[in-house]
């Protein structure tokens, strides 16, 4: 976290120009892009790497329950990981080969995508987890998993890995309500992820949280409360991800016998404008939108033009001349 803190602390600041005063932002844009923090800890763009590491979830094998959550696919959000039965080393080579036929490349990021990638015995995380950061173009490996399956072994596990490369944690919150996160079956209650937090923080290993705007029943407000508490926490980083209504889950066979509203291009930007104007600006922002499976998605299709999403955000963050952290408070951040 000091080397996040010391390529962040400074930039965003009024500047004398011509006796007037010029905010500056980070490379042009008005947010904290984890591209920007890469480029700057490691001197080049560096590429994210989805592997698969062959385990399941405990919404899924019945320990909590055996539908997953609403929203997720079948390839438990790793739709655009490579397939579980090939070993790490040839998913990252292979992974490596495709980025580079199209961007000259040369480190890239170790990113455990598919289902929960800490529910496993501590001896197959270890094996997997080390051939993926002694792979000598991997500068970070980061781990999407669950705020319950977080045992100490694995804590411990994680600390070790920490002292050879930086490890990421990504936890999906998806939102703070408890009415919202029973119908989306997370599984796990806010202390919990509130205690795996703290736990990774102690640790000094930095999280990225997820949070899921869109929510069906979920007020602007509430999704604005989410995304406040999650920048009153300890973290490295944030997700903002658009929902996106997948053919094959729960959440699909709702919407196609009961349309709920759904966020317009233009309300989705104002509303990550608006979740911006409220973190910190040290937050890493990892993800304005998101990708869903194209021959999955049901809606909103406008979400398809990732690049049009993106160009329109930065238009909106323009036009209202506001940024990532204008109207954020440090007086409740710990």
């Amino acid at each position: 976290m000091a080397a996040q803190d010391k390529i962040q602390k400074g930039f965003i600041k009024k500047v004398p120009d011509g006796g007037k005063e010029k905010r500056m932002f980070w490379d042009e844009k008005r947010y904290y892009s984890i591209d920007y923090y890469l480029k700057k800890a490691f001197g080049e763009k560096v590429y994210r790497l989805a592997l698969h590491g062959g385990m399941t979830c405990p919404n899924r094998d019945g320990k909590l329950d055996t539908r997953g959550c609403i929203f997720c696919s079948a390839a438990g959000s790793g739709d655009f990981a490579q397939k579980a039965s090939v070993p790490i080393q040839a998913q990252l080579e292979s992974a490596k080969a495709q980025i580079r036929t199209k961007r000259g490349c040369r480190k890239f990021i170790a990113y455990f995508q598919a289902f929960t990638n800490t529910y496993a015995p501590v001896p197959y995380l270890r094996r997997i987890f080390m051939e993926a950061i002694c792979d000598l173009d991997v500068a970070a490996l980061s781990i999407a998993t669950r705020p319950d399956c977080l045992s100490g072994d694995i804590l411990s596990l994680l600390a070790e890995l920490n002292q050879i490369k930086p490890v990421w944690i990504e936890l999906g919150l998806q939102t703070i309500h408890p009415q919202t996160r029973r119908f989306i079956r997370s599984g796990f209650s806010l202390e919990c992820f509130q205690e795996a937090v703290e736990s990774l923080s102690r640790l000094q290993i930095p999280v990225i949280v997820h949070v899921i705007l869109g929510l069906p029943g979920e007020t602007h407000r509430q999704m604005l409360e989410t995304v406040s508490y999650v920048g009153r926490l300890s973290v490295f980083g944030i997700k903002l991800q658009l929902l996106h209504v997948l053919s094959d889950t729960d959440l699909g066979t709702l919407y196609q016998k009961k349309p709920f509203p759904l966020f317009s291009q233009e309300g989705y930007c104002e509303i990550i404008a608006d979740c911006l104007e409220i973190l910190p600006s040290d937050i890493t922002i990892h993800r304005l939108t998101g990708d869903g499976p194209k021959d999955l998605l049901v809606a909103p299709l406008w979400s398809k033009a990732k690049r049009s999403v993106l160009n329109q955000i930065h238009q909106t963050l323009k036009t209202r001349d506001t940024w990532q952290g204008k109207f954020y408070s440090s007086d409740s951040r710990p």
